[in-house]
């Protein structure tokens, strides 16, 4: 579909037509600052890791620590509930964290970069726990670091680019950069 769209502008603009908001996105495209290609990369793999764990999870729990694979067993729906709970658990830290990431952010010595690494890493730190974990009523433990990841990856980023990007371009910059959370997502719902 992206070559297609690439097809169509390369069309327009040997027509002359190249004022125009379809031909000025795909440019755009093509001209990001490094920053935001370089965040585009993180961006992708991050969702693509979430939706991953979206999907996964209630399965990956029922099997590995409950020890069950039949989705209509009593079992298999205790352990649907537990991640319920365990999901709960990740966006509340996530809530209670995003009040202290601003002014993390703003301290010179610490930064949003840094920050924004140091979630994430907790974030797959917590994931990876699941494997060493056996009991499922600890599985909560490894759920605060993905909620640190989840505060982080839902504002930092934008954060980061806002100082990135050219003020007279931010619109169109920021929506393209929701490109890399949509992306993923579809890749991840056509080959998972």
């Amino acid at each position: 579909v992206f070559g297609l769209f690439l097809i169509a502008a390369g069309l327009i603009k040997q027509r002359g037509r190249a004022e125009n908001a379809f031909s000025e996105i795909i440019d755009d495209m093509f001209s990001m600052p490094k920053t935001m290609r370089q965040l585009a990369i993180v961006q992708f793999f991050t969702w693509f890791a979430l939706f991953a764990m979206w999907i996964y999870t209630t399965g990956g729990v029922a099997a590995f620590h409950y020890g069950v694979t039949d989705a209509s067993s009593a079992r298999f729906n205790e352990a649907g509930n537990w991640v319920g709970l365990l999901f709960a658990v990740y966006n509340g830290v996530a809530a209670i964290v995003a009040f202290f990431l601003i002014p993390i952010v703003a301290r010179p010595t610490i930064g949003r970069k840094a920050t924004h690494a140091f979630n994430l890493a907790l974030g797959g730190l917590g994931l990876v726990s699941f494997l060493f974990i056996r009991d499922p009523n600890l599985l909560w433990i490894g759920m605060i670091g993905v909620g640190f990841a989840w505060a982080s990856i839902v504002s930092v980023p934008y954060s980061i680019l806002s100082g990135a990007l050219p003020a007279k371009k931010m619109g169109v910059y920021m929506g393209i950069f929701n490109f890399f959370i949509v992306i993923p997502q579809l890749l991840a719902a056509s080959i998972f």
